[in-house]
């Protein structure tokens, strides 16, 4: 009998169904949120270098804030303040020595960022993380589910260490300093965990994966998927649930699931929930508390001050690039279905720090989120303005009209006789016909982005499609060292990156 499964579906079901208390309006939680950084941080060196006591205790704290701090990038945080904290400087932008760097390179810089990740943070995440997990109790699940295993795939808890600070992965980190009750559920466990060979460690999974009961798996959709694919091969069954029975939701994150989807449902022998996440190196932002949406609801009162930056022209440039006195709102001044690029100030020592997503809320109600893309991520070589969210609702779209499944994508705009072009490279497996789908995915974005349309009358002269396996794809990430849950294929390449890929396609067709 699942006498522990009763005890936490009853007390999830207990806190969901307690009296609530009547939460403050979000403009308040956020100037709590604060006012509670700037005093945590008040005496560090940047808390000294801006006064961040007359800060918290003016009148208008957002208006001071924002009037006394210049935004930053990573370069610019880096240079003028975290390259102390990597040196071992104590109390530069938070309290304390920073013990943990998140390794992070987003998806097309070519070096790893180091991201500060402070105690009070991974104090920050744990707590979101157990929220999430009581919204669980909403759903109507058996209660044997809250006694199954939970499958996270994220980076070595192998820590790389210098004798000042650890470094790696915000998944590693974060399954480093798992709460001791939550160890006798997680899989793949402190053993497979350690293993930072990527293929290793699929491969030690794969061979446990028939001794563990999973409810739940999380990860990044790709990863995830090609590990699926693995151990079906491998036990030569029809489909993941003919190994784990008993799995039901899955947690995902890191980048748009849709275009997955498709070919996700296809290892599945039953129906199960999707919950979308975001979590970032820099913090947890958001997640889906709730069925019937895709969006993510804004965490506002856990250690992040969130600021919303127009993803126009009049604050990026041409390369997404932010200029230096942006137009910047709180989340009292948002709208709905408006592009923001983010800016954080967090428990980490992050202060008014540009995260390099774009979002735009489904609901400021409910203060909900979807990711739309990365400030280096859109394509306007002409005024197309044409972002990730179309990009992946397209190959949605088509993919499903089509029959096929498309595992990875990338676009880069290029120089086509004297005007222009977006040159798509699709991943997919099936048999295509290439002139098909470029005219299907042309014809979709047209209908999805009217100012795509104008300008494929106009300077948008062609669009050019290359098709190749989907391993392919994972071969330059491999190639690359980004092989492993971490990392994502960036849907859109430029410069470096571009020209990375285009040597790689050449110098593998001659093989």
């Amino acid at each position: 009998m699942a006498i522990l499964g009763s005890i936490l579906k009853r007390t999830f079901e207990l806190r969901e169904k307690m009296p609530k208390i009547r939460k403050s309006s979000a403009y308040k939680q956020q100037t709590s949120a604060l006012k509670k950084l700037l005093t945590k941080a008040e005496f560090t060196a940047i808390g000294t270098y801006y006064n961040f006591s007359k800060i918290a205790n003016g009148e208008n704290v957002i208006d001071a804030f924002q009037n006394t701090i210049p935004t930053h990038d990573y370069n610019s945080m880096f240079k003028k303040w975290w390259y102390r904290a990597l040196e071992g400087e104590v109390g530069v932008c938070w309290p304390k020595r920073v013990k943990y760097f998140a390794l992070s390179s987003g998806t097309s810089e070519a070096s790893s960022k180091y991201i500060p990740v402070t105690t009070d943070m991974l104090r920050a995440i744990k707590k979101t993380s157990l929220s999430q997990v009581i919204k669980q109790a909403r759903f109507n699940l058996p209660k044997e589910h809250f006694e199954r295993g939970v499958l996270m795939i994220g980076g070595s808890t192998q820590l790389e260490y210098n004798g000042t600070y650890y470094a790696g992965d915000l998944s590693g980190i974060t399954a480093k300093n798992i709460p001791f009750f939550f160890q006798r559920f997680y899989k793949p466990g402190k053993k497979i965990s350690k293993v930072k060979d990527w293929n290793n460690k699929l491969e030690e999974i794969t061979k446990n994966a028939k001794d563990w009961d999973i409810g739940i798996i999380a990860g990044v959709p790709a990863w995830i998927q090609i590990l699926l694919e693995k151990i079906i091969r491998e036990y030569n069954v029809n489909n993941i649930h003919d190994i784990w029975p008993n799995l039901q939701i899955y947690v995902h994150g890191g980048v748009s699931f849709a275009p997955y989807k498709k070919g996700f449902e296809k290892l599945l022998g039953k129906p199960i929930l999707y919950f979308d996440t975001y979590l970032a190196s820099e913090g947890f932002i958001a997640y889906q508390d709730r069925l019937g949406t895709e969006s993510c609801r804004m965490v506002l009162d856990n250690g992040i001050f969130f600021e919303f930056v127009p993803f126009t022209e009049k604050n990026f440039d041409s390369e997404g690039t932010i200029v230096e006195t942006p137009e910047v709102l709180h989340i009292g001044q948002v709208q709905v279905g408006v592009d923001y690029a983010l800016l954080l100030t967090t428990c980490s020592g992050a202060w008014r720090y540009l995260i390099g997503d774009v979002i735009k809320f489904t609901s400021v109600e409910n203060y909900e989120i979807v990711i739309t893309g990365r400030t280096k991520h859109f394509l306007s070589l002409c005024g197309e303005h044409l972002s990730t969210e179309n990009m992946n609702r397209a190959i949605e779209l088509v993919s499903s009209e089509l029959n096929i499944e498309i595992k990875e994508f990338t676009v880069a705009g290029v120089n086509y006789d004297s005007l222009f072009a977006h040159h798509w490279y699709i991943g997919t497996d099936d048999v295509v016909d290439k002139v098909i789908l470029r005219n299907r995915i042309d014809e979709v974005l047209k209908e999805l982005n009217d100012d795509y349309r104008v300008e494929r009358i106009a300077a948008l002269k062609e669009v050019i499609i290359d098709v190749y396996p989907s391993h392919v794809f994972y071969d330059f990430m491999e190639s690359k060292g980004k092989i492993g849950a971490a990392f994502k294929f960036p849907r859109v390449l430029k410069n470096k990156s571009l020209a990375d890929w285009q040597n790689f396609l050449e110098e593998n067709q001659k093989k």
